[in-house]
């Protein structure tokens, strides 16, 4: 499914993070990796130099473990120039970090991953780095909601990044409306879970089988953004893969977004999956 990866580096040191997820997931799809820094007019020669000196290490690093890769350095807006390789490349995936103000704006409104991830034709990961000096993720957490769309590239990535770090996937949901599910928390064997899982868990779960990945799950009703948070603390696990949300505005701001309170919250790394690639 992803043939050729693109991770956006900058000055930051999340974005260098965020590239060795992105080298993880290439290795074990046998993809060819592109490495893209975009120099902004309003860039300082420092932060320049240590965008290039970013793009030299992941380079390195990849290409010690035999990954295809091409490293590509361009001037102007990040979203037009990635947008134009993307397009003329061919790219599965993009992957690209968030940044501190991203955090601190609501609905990412003007950030550059808010604008990729809106105007790219591919499928994106936005990566929130928790703890840079973290990056073999044991234990991974994988909320899903009731009705999933692109089950399939959903499991394929998931199973992706646990394959490539030996992870265990724990699939996590949590039932806004209380009174139709369970009161309170529910210990069930796993054949019993996935019996009264819906129909779109129940798929993603038996992709993980065909995957041979690792996995386990329970559901805890509650508030969603708050439930997700609780749980990755409480159990201490390494990575939080969800869904971008596909509210609407409007909803967004009646009922909260519950990837943005994950955003702000997480306890540990966070990739937002966009997917695009159809069942």
């Amino acid at each position: 499914m992803y043939k050729k990866i693109l991770t956006a580096v900058n000055e930051h040191l999340n974005s260098e993070v965020t590239a060795r997820y992105a080298i993880n997931l290439a290795k074990v799809c046998g993809a060819r990796l592109y490495l893209c820094f975009v120099a902004e007019k309003k860039m300082t020669a420092s932060a320049i130099n240590r965008a290039k000196e970013a793009v030299k290490r992941i380079y390195l690093e990849a290409e010690k473990i035999g990954i295809e890769i091409e490293a590509i350095t361009e001037t102007g807006d990040p979203v037009k120039k990635i947008g134009e390789l993307v397009r003329g490349e061919g790219i599965d995936i993009v992957f690209a970090s968030t940044r501190k103000e991203d955090i601190e704006r609501r609905f990412f409104a003007g950030t550059v991953a808010r604008r990729l991830s809106l105007s790219l034709p591919c499928s994106m990961a936005i990566v929130r780095v928790a703890h840079t000096g973290r990056i073999h993720p044991r234990e991974i957490l994988v909320p899903l909601k009731a009705r999933i769309d692109h089950v399939e590239e959903r499991a394929y990535f998931t199973a992706g990044i646990a394959q490539a770090f030996s992870s265990e996937v724990f699939i996590f949901h949590s039932p806004e409306a209380v009174s139709k599910f369970f009161h309170g928390e529910i210990h069930l064997t796993p054949l019993e879970w996935e019996e009264k899982l819906p129909k779109g868990i129940a798929d993603f779960m038996e992709h993980m089988k065909r995957h041979r990945i690792a996995h386990a799950g329970r559901s805890v009703p509650g508030n969603i953004g708050r439930m997700i948070t609780i749980e990755a603390f409480s159990k201490r696990h390494d990575l939080i893969i969800m869904g971008a949300s596909q509210r609407s505005l409007l909803s967004s701001i009646l009922k909260g977004n519950p990837v943005e309170e994950v955003l702000r919250e997480t306890p540990c790394d966070l990739i937002i999956l966009k997917p695009r690639h159809e069942d």
